[in-house]
């Protein structure tokens, strides 16, 4: 069960994506040759007008291949015909519909378990929370400068600020509302967990949110948060403080929805839908952005070419753009047998 539950969660991502481009392609008037789910050979296949609708053996993937998209066509309908920012509408909108699944999937997290709030219900003996005055109750707002929207902002800021002394500002609650305060913050090593800690105390449970409109902000906060989170990850990556066996393909992404599955299926099913519903949310707004990144091959590589077509009023010579995704296709798959060698590592020889 936990396989096809992971299948049908790479599946909905997938799909989601490749309908981001068929329904925007379709509604700019440019010929869908085929729109396919999985890759290899097709299981399932049928022909609706146009388009090819395909259903293929290996879950991993999709397409929607447009009429005249990487050779030249005379066809009006072809995709390079089309208007510059048509066809950017196109591309992004894969991405974009990504982020839209993962907005209604956090929306619906948020309403039922509500949010992380960075609300204060202590601090610790010792520590610089304690020695500035904070108290339960006080909501932190800013770490030096950035903002604070939920306690995992507050944990993904101290990945990279351990030692350093922070600036913080939150909220007080008094009389008459909130009033904002400010100290600053040095963190200490911990002599129970060894680690750097600023000795503040949050709820370990999440919020109900008050009404529909704050469910709504919230459920947009977490894709922004996971939006963050991925693009941390990828500076940390260049920076050497994730290493290349940290990479998950998948394998490791089938095993983390199997482990999901069985740790949260023990206390209900509704438990187990938000889990791998979560997970979810992570895995989409994760393809949004590795999509968006200017990489040839893929959307954001396209969509580079197209912007600087747009600035100059011509394309460039399609021939060298071809070239240039084609070895960027190359390069890509070269990334994804290692990556797949390293969730067999990982996963069967650790």
């Amino acid at each position: 069960m936990s396989t096809l539950i992971a299948i049908l969660v790479f599946g909905l991502i997938i799909l989601i994506h490749e309908f981001g481009h068929f329904i925007v392609a379709k509604k700019n008037g440019i010929g869908v040759v085929e729109f396919s789910i999985g890759m290899g050979p097709r299981l399932l296949s049928t022909v609706k007008g146009e388009t090819r609708y395909s259903l293929k053996i290996f879950p991993f993937g999709g397409s929607c291949m447009m009429l005249g998209e990487d050779e030249a066509d005379s066809d009006p309908r072809a995709f390079n015909n089309k208007p510059v920012w048509a066809r950017i509408a196109v591309v992004a909108a894969g991405p974009v519909f990504n982020f839209l699944l993962a907005f209604v999937l956090a929306t619906v997290i948020v309403h039922a378990v509500g949010y992380d709030s960075a609300e204060l219900v202590g601090v610790q003996d010792g520590f610089s929370a304690q020695e500035q005055g904070m108290q339960a109750g006080d909501v932190i707002t800013k770490l030096d400068h950035t903002p604070i929207v939920i306690y995992r902002d507050l944990t993904m800021f101290m990945m990279t600020h351990t030692s350093e002394p922070i600036q913080v500002e939150y909220r007080r609650p008094v009389e008459n509302g909130w009033e904002t305060r400010h100290a600053v913050l040095t963190p200490k090593i911990s002599p129970e967990t060894g680690t750097y800690m600023l000795g503040i105390i949050t709820n370990d449970y999440r919020v109900p949110t008050k009404n529909f409109l704050q469910t709504m902000k919230y459920g947009a906060y977490e894709v922004v948060y996971w939006i963050k989170a991925v693009i941390k990850s990828i500076g940390m990556m260049f920076g050497g403080q994730v290493h290349s066996e940290d990479l998950a393909g998948p394998i490791r992404m089938v095993v983390m929805v199997d482990e999901t599955v069985d740790e949260s299926i023990a206390y209900g099913i509704q438990t187990m839908l938000l889990s791998v519903a979560n997970l979810c949310v992570l895995f989409s707004a994760n393809l949004g952005v590795m999509n968006l990144l200017p990489i040839p091959a893929l959307d954001g590589g396209r969509l580079a070419f197209m912007l600087v077509e747009a600035v100059r009023g011509k394309p460039i010579d399609r021939e060298k753009e071809g070239l240039v995704h084609l070895i960027g296709m190359a390069l890509l798959m070269c990334l994804m047998i290692f990556v797949l060698f390293n969730d067999i590592s990982n996963v069967f020889f650790h």
